[in-house]
């Protein structure tokens, strides 16, 4: 909101501080729909207005009338986001290679990337990651009934649907959040003990701490990155636990926008800069090392990944 200053007591001083009371909410809305702390600000700034013209005075409950107006401006900007022509990011993505495949610029303003690191770790990458595979109806059922307990006879009117569709559209999203199940022959129990090794292999790099790192390849352990994830002709295959240890502590700083996921119904991590998938690293370990990871940059390959959320 732009800095304006009313006499003590003056309505919209009061109107001011009523919105103030309420822009933490209205950010977190706007950041889970639009992947962009930037857009987000963009999204409460746009509400502020609206608010600031209105008959505040005839709002029965203001807490829901904003949380309504921020997410149908929201909604607007992930529909015109979907006819925009996407322009590349230019984004270093990858363990120490140049990742390829276009995303969008998607924050029209300047960005602060240790927020946007430290918001994309609070919410989840994966889960950005997931959103925005969604239709934008999708998002914004599973976002305001999911995240923020509104209820599907306040999302059905926003999206101009029933009560009924909200909550498929909801459903809809919900099983594409969770993604497939773990294969048989990886049980739940087997998927937490691999997602300890993950965990420990992203921490490691994002701690710089090297000897950790090493502790938890095998060392035989092989890295494969296709053509997209390292500029070269033919894909890149890595031996050896230093030599990969080295590559990744090169992408100390880029794991801050990496995060857990479920691919294809196994472990392993996504990088995902502004919420747009970059960059996946799929991992086998085996009794409790890392024998093998597959670093996944195409576009094509990508979008045949099926995604998921991890639970805990």
């Amino acid at each position: 909101m732009d800095e304006q200053k009313f006499p003590e007591g003056h309505p919209a001083d009061r109107l001011a501080e009523r919105f103030e009371a309420e822009r933490s909410r209205l950010r977190s809305v706007a950041y889970r729909m639009l992947g962009s702390a930037a857009e987000a600000d963009d999204a409460v700034q746009e509400t502020w207005l609206r608010l600031s013209r209105s008959d505040a005075d005839a709002i029965e409950d203001l807490a829901a009338w904003l949380v309504t107006v921020v997410s149908r401006v929201c909604l607007n900007m992930l529909r015109s986001r979907t006819h925009r022509r996407e322009e590349p990011l230019e984004y270093e993505s990858g363990y120490g290679y140049e990742g390829a495949g276009a995303a969008p610029d998607r924050a029209a303003g300047p960005r602060d990337p240790e927020e946007e690191a430290l918001l994309a770790d609070s919410v989840g990458v994966a889960l950005l990651v997931v959103l925005d595979t969604l239709a934008p109806a999708e998002r914004l059922a599973f976002v305001l009934h999911d995240m923020f307990a509104v209820p599907f006879d306040e999302i059905g009117p926003m999206l101009e649907r029933t009560p009924a569709a909200a909550r498929q559209l909801a459903s809809r999203a919900r099983r594409r959040v969770r993604g497939r199940a773990a294969p048989a022959a990886a049980p739940g129990e087997d998927l937490r003990r691999r997602r300890r090794v993950v965990d420990a292999f992203l921490a490691a790099t994002r701690g710089g701490d090297f000897e950790a790192l090493v502790s938890l390849l095998h060392p035989d352990v092989v890295l494969r990155a296709d053509r997209a994830a390292i500029p070269t002709p033919e894909p890149v295959e890595v031996r050896g636990a230093t030599p990969v240890a080295q590559g990744a502590m090169a992408a100390a700083g880029r794991a801050q926008f990496t995060g857990p996921a479920l691919i294809d119904g196994g472990v392993g991590l996504v990088m995902a800069p502004l919420g747009r998938m970059r960059l996946l690293l799929s991992f086998t370990v085996a009794d409790g090392l890392i024998t093998e990871i597959d670093v996944i940059a195409d576009a094509d390959r990508l979008r045949e990944v099926e995604l998921g959320v991890l639970e805990g």
